[in-house]
């Protein structure tokens, strides 16, 4: 899908991948093969368990990440970005009614809602699972390791206004050594017992299965642990491009975490009393206390490829009107999409602090977990196979082979992570719903705003109509009208014609058009046109990873001759939208107290579009809903 150039593969982008994107993943063998396998140690695992187990895990590795991530679903980037919403907004190009976008969009927020949970999860269970490596080491360290976790994620989240960019170039090394350590401890004692290798076998996840039947779901619930993260790999592609995030998947990563399951499983084979914590006693027991700061380290880096995700997606919300202005930072003088959400990274902290402090430990945690995962995995695939359907124009058969069993396999995630909800499962839940309602109200707040002033509005050509015969005074200065309804007068005009009775000499309608595509180019980016003598409609287009700068592009187009503007003889009028409740609400009473509740709280547009604040005048306006 991708009409931008590929991007170079270089180790430097190669190491940065690794400390962005593959950070989270990376960090599953901590818990994964151990939550799986609690769940059938009584009375002692058999080795065709561990088999079992271990294969399941190996072949979740091979189809959600390899088969489904990697070979397809990257596929379909929109122009370069990745990312649930990327993905919504391109099913939303095939969709052939005003239903079928709806549906799709709700699939999109759904599946943003959930990745937004998962933001929130990840960093708790990752660094409480590393912290809790000291445990293992003198179990006297137990009181310790609250507190530890709660200042390694506090100094997380207090520097994440240095950039993805910079966290990379930090990261990549470390998690570098991480891999590289998982690898070589698992393969260590995965050759002392090399009958584990035969979990490459799919044989023995469906033996493990067919014994088990229904119980086998249980399972699966935390097998799929072992994948968490793989969304990070579609949500970052726009960090870094395709080649070098599937580069360092099948080259590097996916041999790594493969023989440390292995390796796991050997040792299990060798003592079923490892089950305590395989991870760790895969190790020696010298290496065991470099191993805990490793692991905190890699967790810290797990944590950290959901939190640049989750500003992407959070970016890609607003620009795409699921959600109020926010305040984006950048932090790459050459990558648009290397930025900081203060307000994101902000409510992920408190949750994140929320979340250590309710559960205490990782297992706890890991059954909250997988919901938000699965859920996301779900809504993925679905969005995707809409778009290679439509967009790709695959056949029916080609779909079956290729989607319809990853749909099924998704399928079989979401309902084994879904009987945990007594256990903790409501907690993705629980911010799933909320950060559904918050999308999805802002959205029809909108859409309800946008009919009513449309309903009620002056079209701009009848004014134009009228503009000669009128006795309106026109005074020496440029207005700058910012108005959402490019057909329609904007109501800041309205009111200066009704209490001040002039009209400015030159007249600037500007309208800002956010499309489904990550940039516009320059050659697409504004549209002139002339109304009337000094009065032009200026139409700026900017793409969801882009953020508008208004005098910028005025200041571009005088240049070229296009319009007449001066920075210090401009004004910018801008209504302030006070909501109120009409006489038949189109919004039940909640909805509507949400709606402007988040429009209150919104980033002011005159920062949003960079517009400087002396320059502004603003005019309330009233609209009922």
């Amino acid at each position: 899908m991708s009409a931008d150039p590929p991007r170079k593969i270089t180790l430097a982008a190669l190491i940065g991948v690794l400390g962005v994107v593959y950070g989270d993943i990376g960090t599953s063998p901590l818990y994964a093969l151990k939550a799986a396998l609690l769940h059938f140690d009584e009375g002692g695992i058999a080795d065709w368990e561990v088999l079992g187990i271990i294969s399941l895990i190996f072949w979740s590795l091979m189809l959600t990440v390899t088969v489904k991530y990697v070979l397809f679903v990257m596929r379909a980037d929109n122009r370069g970005e990745g990312g649930i919403m990327a993905l919504m907004a391109l099913a939303q190009r095939t969709a052939e009614t005003p239903r079928g976008r709806m549906a799709l969009a709700m699939i999109g927020i759904a599946g943003a809602a959930l990745f937004l949970g998962d933001g929130m999860i990840t960093p708790a269970i990752s660094v409480l699972s590393a912290v809790e490596g000291l445990e293992v080491i003198e179990p006297g360290f137990r009181a310790a390791v609250i507190p530890i976790t709660l200042g390694v994620l506090l100094a997380l989240f207090l520097v994440q206004w240095r950039g993805t960019g910079a966290m990379g170039a930090f990261f990549g090394p470390i998690c570098a050594i991480w891999f590289g350590t998982l690898g070589v401890l698992g393969l260590a004692e995965a050759l002392h017992n090399p009958a584990v290798f035969a979990a490459v076998s799919p044989w023995y996840a469906i033996n493990f299965c067919i014994h088990y039947h229904l119980a086998a779901f249980i399972a699966m619930g935390s097998v799929v642990l072992a994948v968490t993260g793989a969304e990070a790999l579609y949500a970052d592609m726009g960090h870094f491009g395709r080649k070098p995030i599937q580069l360092a998947w099948v080259a590097f990563v996916l041999p790594a975490l493969a023989l440390n399951y292995m390796g796991q499983g050997a040792l299990l084979l060798r003592d079923p009393a490892a089950i305590e914590n395989p991870f760790y006693l895969l190790a020696p027991e010298w290496f065991r206390p470099i191993l805990v700061v490793l692991a905190t380290a890699a967790t810290i880096i797990a944590s950290q490829a959901m939190i640049s995700g989750a500003f992407s997606i959070a970016r890609q919300c607003v620009q795409l009107g699921f959600s109020p202005r926010l305040e984006v930072r950048h932090t790459s003088a050459t990558e648009e999409g290397q930025i900081y959400m203060p307000q994101v990274n902000a409510a992920l902290l408190i949750g994140v602090v929320i979340l250590v402090l309710e559960f205490h430990t990782s297992e706890a945690l890991a059954a909250a977990y997988g919901l938000a995962v699965t859920g996301t995995f779900l809504c993925t695939t679905l969005l995707a196979f809409v778009v290679f359907r439509r967009q790709f124009g695959w056949g029916r058969a080609k779909l079956a082979v290729v989607f319809v069993p990853l749909l099924l396999l998704d399928l079989s995630y979401f309902i084994a992570t879904a009987l945990k909800i007594p256990e903790g499962g409501y907690v993705p839940i629980l911010i799933g719903a909320v950060a559904f309602a918050l999308m999805y109200v802002w959205y029809q707040g909108r859409q309800l705003l946008f009919a009513r002033i449309r309903a009620d509005g002056l079209p701009l050509r009848s004014f134009l109509a009228r503009l000669p015969q009128s006795r309106t005074t026109r005074v020496p200065g440029i207005a700058v009208f910012m108005t959402g309804q490019a057909d329609y007068l904007p109501g800041a005009l309205l009111h200066n014609l009704k209490h001040n009775k002039v009209l400015h000499e030159k007249v600037l309608f500007v309208t800002v058009l956010n499309e489904d595509i990550p940039a516009v180019g320059a050659e697409r980016r504004a549209e002139v046109q002339e109304l009337a003598e000094g009065i032009r409609r200026v139409i700026l287009r900017y793409g969801f990873q882009e953020s508008p700068d208004i005098p910028r592009e005025l200041e571009r187009l005088a240049a070229a001759g296009l319009i007449a503007y001066e920075p210090m003889q401009a004004s910018y009028f801008l209504g302030r939208e006070t909501i109120v409740a009409a006489a038949v609400p189109k919004m039940a009473g909640w909805q509507q107290w949400l709606y402007t509740l988040m429009s209150r709280n919104s980033l002011p547009a005159t920062e949003f579009f960079r517009i400087p604040s002396d320059r502004v005048v603003e005019l309330g306006v009233r609209i009922a809903i």
